[in-house]
């Protein structure tokens, strides 16, 4: 009789999905009593955002998958074809989390022991990146061990334009995936990079098509696919399009149709490779690649807690509620009337929140 090492005997699973699919052998058959395990966030309407509840499930998923004898792989991703991840969900920062910093130290370490159940999954685990990874999404993401991406996903952070900073870790993994000068430039700025940008940095395995017009397959028409060189000589490649050329490229996009099939196929195609390999030698030379991450985030994560707690008293509470509460078109506090009203010395208080917030700004 075997043993159970499974913490929960039968995890009931309702914020996300938890799916066994038969991983298929190279001549495109399914394995009997051989399976991968499809992790999946559910929740579409809000670009598939984790809730507190989210999270805990996601890690009780990870521990069933890590632990059960009949899977080669865990699939990590999402519902729909708009998003992968967009982070934790602001709705529930804003009108809970923000202002409330132990509530959100408790958060933070469920977040953390959701990395780690990623980090330290006895699995493969690839990320099937179907639309935008942006803020924890990526974090989630890139504590994954592969990452096959929709060509149309984009991939960001989010934090100093919202109130926080990227300590859910996107400091810890970037530098070691794209290098320092290009981590600066994600982190801080919060510019979103394409998925062919985001491949010829090394922050991802392999990128497909996913849109189709009449049938036939076109690559992102947003982006630039072809290498040329600017006018101040830098090699560009997968950037987006202005101008002209990107107004008729929106146009060739909204007549085109998603088809993740391509997608599903790639992602299988990892995981028959994965099934063609010796299990305990791909789970050590996994454990030996992973501790150059484990090793930064197990340096970082518990004290980048305790700040991102103490910020939800002071920016996380302003950035949070502004996205949360601000007009559509208008979700971002006046940093600029922030900086002059700290620069003076102003406390952190009502009056503050209300001077640079967009819900109380007059029409």
């Amino acid at each position: 009789m075997l043993k159970s090492h499974t913490l929960v005997e039968t995890p009931s699973f309702r914020e996300i999905l938890y799916e066994l699919q038969p991983v298929i052998d190279p001549a495109g058959q399914p394995v009997a009593g051989l399976y991968n395990a499809w992790i999946s966030l559910n929740n579409p309407k809000q670009f598939n955002s984790y809730t507190t509840a989210a999270v805990k499930e996601i890690i009780l998923a990870f521990r069933e998958a890590s632990t059960d004898r009949r899977v080669v792989c865990c699939v990590f991703t999402a519902v729909g074809d708009r998003a992968f991840c967009t982070g934790g969900n602001t709705k529930e920062y804003a009108e809970y989390y923000a202002g409330n910093p132990q509530e959100y130290k408790q958060y933070m370490r469920l977040f953390n022991d959701m990395i780690d159940a990623i980090l330290r999954c006895d699995k493969p685990v690839v990320n099937r990146v179907n639309g935008m990874r942006i803020g924890g999404g990526q974090e989630i993401g890139m504590a994954c061990d592969f990452s096959i991406a929709a060509d149309t996903a984009r991939f960001g952070q989010a934090g100093p334009k919202h109130g926080s900073a990227p300590d859910g870790g996107s400091t810890d993994f970037l530098p070691l995936y794209v290098g320092f000068a290009h981590a600066v430039e994600s982190g801080v700025l919060c510019e979103t990079w394409s998925a062919h940008k985001a491949l010829r940095l090394g922050l991802l395995n392999e990128i497909v098509p996913v849109l189709r017009v009449g049938g036939e397959w076109i690559p992102n028409p947003m982006a630039i696919t072809d290498r040329y060189v600017d006018a101040f000589g830098n090699l560009v490649y997968g950037e987006p399009k202005t101008g002209a050329e990107r107004e008729a490229a929106k146009q060739l996009m909204a007549s085109a149709e998603t088809d993740l099939s391509r997608l599903d196929e790639a992602v299988e195609a990892m995981c028959t490779k994965i099934l063609m390999l010796m299990p305990e030698c791909v789970s050590k030379t996994l454990s030996s690649l992973r501790k150059h991450k484990q090793w930064h985030w197990d340096n970082t994560s518990v004290t980048n807690r305790e700040w991102l707690a103490l910020n939800m008293m002071t920016e996380g509470r302003a950035g949070f509620r502004a996205f949360n509460e601000g007009p559509k078109d208008d979700r971002e506090v006046d940093f600029i009337r922030l900086r002059q009203l700290l620069a003076e010395g102003h406390p952190w208080n009502d009056e503050l929140l209300r001077a640079i917030s967009p819900q109380f700004r007059e029409d």
